[in-house]
């Protein structure tokens, strides 16, 4: 009874961790398994009734994981296919679409041939990878006929990107928003109607304490991308890996902030880490798409040999209001100015 006592107080306080606004590793790790700690908390409420020696116990202990599991369910709600859809279903049309996919290759992974196959077979118009180093380039050279324009910054430290588009850019930047060694893309790509869309396409550091012990970083570089889509009257698109779950504070934030929409809403979780560990599964790979767009299609592609799966999104620019958006209050502005000044702080008197 100690035993199970001792992991119901631990699943207890994971539900209500992430309510903490410490940017640390150990508390923001909570925000990722929500889905599962609400399994986890259905299984306890379980295990009291049938191991509880006193039934005033087991209603207690019971009414905490009902309550906590409550708690977490309506978290994650919203991405489930009862949830409010924040972007209504749309026909693809060809001269006003978009088809991406976006990928983490993860930099150690040889299969480069499931990457390039998979590519051939769903024929993209634009492709993001993260974690390319300057092999994992030299391996994709086949998809250059295929897609002409092209940025690549191959990178040693798994923060490498590779761009690559069959619609021509109008322009193209390489940025570092926040860590000089951590690279962005903002790019203008011209649609085959001819209308102009900008995409942003990042992939900010985890909170993990082998890279960053905190998130402070991630989540500026969210913020920041998040701005800049709100200020461009462009339709835009935020891609990548962002490190963050869809339903975290972070990503709320970002969502409020950048005024875009979150495809996921209202369809499912979308899952697509980790690869090789199906019970502990949750959404890092994100498509975030303006107001100008209606969806068409998005899912999780089959594995690459990665710990995340591909994921793939059709999106068509509408004429007509097809999206729900969130706006930030006053306050919630404010913390996201203070998130992003307090990494530049960081970042400065670490360059200092």
């Amino acid at each position: 009874m100690l035993f199970l006592k001792i992991v119901t107080v631990f699943f207890i306080a994971s539900a209500y961790l992430p309510l903490i606004k410490w940017d640390h590793w150990s508390i923001r790790i909570f925000d990722y398994p929500r889905f599962q700690k609400l399994i986890i908390h259905l299984l306890l409420i379980l295990a009291w009734w049938i191991f509880g020696e006193r039934i005033t116990e087991n209603l207690i202990w019971t009414g905490l994981l009902g309550i906590g599991a409550i708690y977490i369910f309506t978290q994650v709600y919203p991405y489930t296919v009862f949830g409010k859809k924040m972007i209504q279903k749309v026909a693809f049309e060809r001269e006003n679409g978009l088809h991406v996919i976006v990928a983490n290759v993860y930099q150690y992974n040889q299969h480069t041939r499931k990457l390039l196959d998979l590519i051939r077979q769903r024929d993209p118009d634009l492709v993001f990878l993260v974690e390319t180093n300057q092999e994992w380039v030299d391996q994709l050279k086949p998809l250059e006929e295929r897609y002409p324009h092209r940025i690549l910054c191959p990178l040693e430290n798994t923060y490498g990107l590779a761009f690559y588009s069959k619609f021509p850019m109008v322009s193209k930047k390489v940025l570092h928003l926040i860590d000089e060694e951590i690279p962005s893309l903002e790019v203008d790509l011209r649609l085959r109607s001819g209308k102009i869309i900008t995409v942003y396409a990042i992939h900010p550091t985890p909170p993990v304490p082998n890279e960053n012990p905190t998130s402070t970083d991630r989540d500026a570089e969210i913020l920041i991308v998040g701005k800049k889509s709100k200020a461009n009257p462009k339709p835009s698109l935020v891609i990548g890996d962002l490190n963050d779950v869809a339903w975290s504070y972070t990503t709320s934030l970002f969502l409020k902030t950048s005024e875009l929409a979150d495809p996921r809403r209202g369809r499912g979780f979308f899952s697509t880490f980790h690869a090789k560990v199906p019970l502990f599964r949750w959404p890092l790979d994100h498509v975030f798409l303006s107001k100008h767009f209606g969806l068409s299609s998005i899912k999780v592609l089959r594995g690459i040999g990665s710990d995340h799966f591909p994921i793939e999104m059709k999106a068509t620019l509408t004429s007509h209001d097809t999206t729900d958006t969130e706006t930030a209050t006053s306050e919630e502005a404010e913390e996201a100015e203070e998130k992003i000044a307090s990494a530049q702080e960081n970042q400065k008197a670490d360059q200092d």
